[in-house]
């Protein structure tokens, strides 16, 4: 008897305690914030320097109201070091990366000025091309939003270019999304057939309450699995719970064809929402790899503990300017030469390092010229946007858009890559 109190006080004693964290847990929960985070810093440094090269992105506005539109423009270029492990662009998708729908997306146009072709569905883009972009957003959801250029690969999944803060204002509840159909009709395709869906889900959310509860509320997993122990498997389900199964089996079949039906009848006129994918999209012409520069990469080196990459190049000039190396760009940073920028540059802070390319020799490269140039870039973004990690990738290489200039204006971006020995030890 002594036992059997024990044994009851201590089951109570566990139940008590499993309440108590069960409580604890929950006020813990109310008290969590909206996390705040950068996805793109997660994929590998292989992945976001050697496959999508990002330039001349702007946007339109960083100040929006809700229903307000602005856009995203810039050069895509599809970098001719595309590493072996990701499939190449044959089919991909030009999106935004933002938390959430907090703009809706009114089209896309890729391609260069003047043949920028819409496209609202899957594309084809070629290695080695570089293409103009245009994205028109319109402002949703009131708040601070980050949002980036995305391009989603077929087997790559999505590789985000540079981001910035849209901070839009308003009420969410003025948000209209207004669609004209092809038979003149007009909706809005934030609220269109809303009441229906929230229907069907509360239709389907009770189905499935009512189908737990009904197996599982006569005996659990710990009792079907004792009667399977005992050798009564073929008992576990009673000949009056196999009708049961059967009639809901038959239910659950007679409301999807009946109400498709009625849906589709009501519905008369519809379209796929992809059919076949874009292809031969114009690239830019005179963008990347197109300027009177022959370089050769030689060498480099990236020093762990200094976030510097140093990639030494010979580089001949066979055009008729001098030309000066002012930026180097990759996976949406931006290392500027501040002897060649010396104006206030646009871009979201935490990818711009203004100082951050520095020459052995910053003096211009002659025309008929043939020069060794030690490039270094030099900044903490290498570690904070966890670029530093191409030291751990198998082959520790690099990859970017360097941009010559001209005294006329001219710029000729090129690009560059390579294998690069990183070293550890300190500075």
């Amino acid at each position: 008897m002594t036992t059997t109190m024990f044994s009851s006080l201590a089951r109570q004693t566990g139940r008590l305690w499993a309440l108590v964290l069960a409580a604890a847990l929950a006020v813990t929960m109310a008290a969590i914030g909206p996390a705040d985070a950068h996805g793109e810093k997660s994929q590998a440094a292989f992945l976001r320097m050697r496959t999508l090269n990002w330039y001349d992105v702007v946007w339109s506005k960083t100040n929006v109201a809700v229903n307000e539109e602005y856009e995203i423009t810039g050069k895509l270029h599809i970098m001719n070091s595309w590493p072996a492990a990701i499939k190449v662009p044959d089919q991909c998708f030009l999106n935004t990366g933002q938390p959430g729908a907090m703009a809706a997306r009114l089209g896309v146009w890729v391609g260069a000025p003047g043949q920028m072709q819409f496209t609202p569905r899957s594309m084809r883009l070629d290695v080695g091309k570089t293409y103009a972009f245009r994205i028109l957003l319109k402002g949703r959801r009131p708040g601070h939003w980050h949002t980036h250029v995305q391009l989603s690969v077929m087997t790559g999944g999505p590789i985000p270019g540079p981001g910035q803060y849209i901070d839009i204002k308003g009420n969410f509840s003025d948000f209209v999304d207004d669609v004209k159909l092809l038979n003149g009709t007009t909706v809005d395709i934030e609220t269109y057939g809303i009441g229906k869906i929230y229907m069907w889900h509360l239709f389907w959310i009770v189905v499935g309450g009512w189908w737990i509860l009904y197996w599982f509320g006569k005996r659990g997993f710990i009792g079907r699995f004792a009667w399977v122990a005992s050798g009564k498997a073929e008992e576990v389900i009673t000949p009056q719970e196999r009708v049961v199964g059967a009639i809901t089996l038959l239910a659950v079949l007679l409301v999807v064809i009946i109400f498709y039906a009625i849906t589709v009848s009501g519905n008369p006129n519809t379209i796929p929402l992809q059919a076949g994918d874009f292809r031969n999209i114009t690239a830019l012409e005179n963008e990347v790899d197109s300027g009177p520069i022959t370089i050769k990469y030689l060498n480099g080196t990236y020093k762990v503990p200094g976030r510097e990459l140093v990639a030494n190049f010979k580089i001949t000039n066979n055009g008729k300017e001098p030309l000066r190396i002012g930026e180097f760009n990759t996976a949406g940073l931006r290392f500027l030469n501040p002897d060649v920028y010396t104006a206030k540059v646009v871009y979201p802070d935490y990818l711009l390092a203004e100082r951050g390319l520095s020459l052995n020799d910053n003096s211009p490269i002659a025309p008929g010229e043939t020069r060794d140039v030690a490039v270094t870039v030099q900044d903490a973004r290498w570690d904070t946007e966890r670029l530093s990690g191409l030291a751990y990738d198998v082959d520790s290489s690099f990859a970017g858009v360097l941009f010559f200039f001209s005294p006329s204006g001219a710029r000729y971006p090129m690009e560059v890559g390579g294998p690069v020995i990183p070293t550890f030890m300190p500075v």
